[in-house]
């Protein structure tokens, strides 16, 4: 028997709330869109075009990091009352598995560790047959909101 899985969000996870969050960022000119979301993991799509290719027509591998750490970085914030705390990034790796020219990559951010001081979050991206294309993993750090500030809504 399967226990059911307690959502780990406590804010409000509408799709076209958090895409606002890209508005004139560096996901905004990727293409990056948050696409679902579940009770314990946010997913979000790429193009793989020519603003994503490095020069030999391939998803960069900084785009896939890009990707891994908006999605991350995001479920991230999500878990925490933004009155209160806030993420910021401290790590992040990547293994490049697979090569992709076109088409769509979908990456999803799952936690591995949701902690009072540190979050770790993996993220897998994976092409348009399913095919693992990069893994990552990303520790944030949970700071008072004090501390930084923050415009997210």
């Amino acid at each position: 028997m399967t226990t059911p899985i307690t959502p780990i969000w406590k804010q409000n996870t509408d799709l076209d709330r958090i895409n606002g969050w890209n508005t004139n960022t560096a996901m905004e000119v990727l293409g990056i869109r948050f696409t679902a979301v579940g009770d314990d993991w946010l997913q979000g799509t790429m193009p793989v075009d020519h603003r994503t290719h490095q020069p030999f027509g391939l998803l960069h591998g900084g785009a896939s990091v890009l990707l891994a750490e908006t999605l991350g970085s995001s479920a991230a914030m999500l878990t925490l009352d933004p009155e209160k705390e806030l993420t910021v990034g401290l790590d992040i790796n990547a293994n490049h598995i697979r090569g992709v020219r076109s088409g769509i990559v979908t990456g999803t951010a799952r936690p591995l560790h949701l902690g009072r001081t540190t979050q770790v979050w993996e993220i897998r991206i994976e092409n348009e047959d399913g095919a693992l294309v990069c893994v990552s993993r990303l520790t944030m750090a949970v700071v008072p909101a004090r501390v930084i500030g923050t415009n997210v809504k």
